[in-house]
């Protein structure tokens, strides 16, 4: 890596296993199950509901590897949200008129799904604010999204970027996420089974979507933020506050 450049190089370091692999044969598919989201299917909704008395946790979702935050992307849906209110109808309508503007076919299919998986997490008056504020507000609009929309980032953001923000340890890398995916592995069949390969894929998105929020610079130091008014109001109409997603002191 050059510069100390947590994201942008590929990662050198051997990914280890923690231990989990020995239980895949007890895991069997290693399809992730899907939350309940307006955008998801039936199949996918099912394959979280997990009975309250089982001692089996339900399982993270793991397809955060297209594009980063998606704060650029998210512009250009929202106002399609507005006008139609209906998730599916706004990804119809993106991909048939290449709204990203993306090379291929494959690739716009990919980003408008993902994009409207974490839109459809935020509520429509948070959406509804998109035209009015800057790309700083909306990327963390989009962060607390993925937060919502993956549980594993969002744990991630409660259990370790915020709480070394407010130890002042001052930093948070590769090392921290390792120890973390450890911890949460003895728990979740499902993040042994992720391959090396999508295992470094996932850590290096994080981290980018991180750095892309302003939360992280490029070499790991946390950026403490200052949430604007309008934000924080919307964070703020969630019992716990989604503002425990960001490096700051304000509840």
């Amino acid at each position: 890596m050059t510069d100390g450049a947590l994201v942008l190089d590929e990662v050198k370091e051997p990914f280890h296993s923690f231990g989990c692999r020995e239980r895949l044969d007890q895991v069997g598919a290693s399809t992730v199950g899907e939350p309940t989201y307006p955008d998801q299917d039936a199949d996918s909704r099912e394959e979280c509901n997990v009975n309250s008395d089982s001692a089996v946790a339900p399982r993270y979702a793991l397809s955060f590897t297209t594009g980063g935050l998606l704060e650029r992307e998210s512009a250009v849906l929202a106002p399609v949200y507005i006008e139609h209110r209906d998730w599916a109808k706004v990804r119809d309508i993106a991909v048939e008129e290449n709204l990203l503007q993306t090379r291929t076919h494959s690739t716009g299919v990919r980003r408008v799904r993902e994009t409207v998986k974490r839109m459809s997490a935020l509520f429509d008056h948070e959406i509804e604010i998109f035209s009015d504020i800057t790309a700083t507000e909306r990327g963390h609009l989009m962060w607390v999204a993925a937060c919502r929309r993956y549980e594993l980032i969002g744990e991630f953001a409660e259990e370790v970027l915020r709480e070394r923000f407010l130890t002042l340890a001052g930093t948070v890398s590769y090392e921290d996420y390792d120890s973390f995916y450890r911890a949460k592995a003895m728990w979740h069949d499902e993040l042994g089974a992720v391959s090396d390969l999508s295992y470094k894929k996932l850590r290096q998105v994080l981290f980018k979507m991180m750095i892309e929020a302003g939360l992280l610079t490029a070499k790991g130091a946390i950026e403490p933020v200052l949430l604007s008014a309008r934000v924080a109001d919307c964070l703020n109409q969630r019992t716990p506050s989604d503002i425990r997603f960001f490096p700051t002191r304000v509840v």
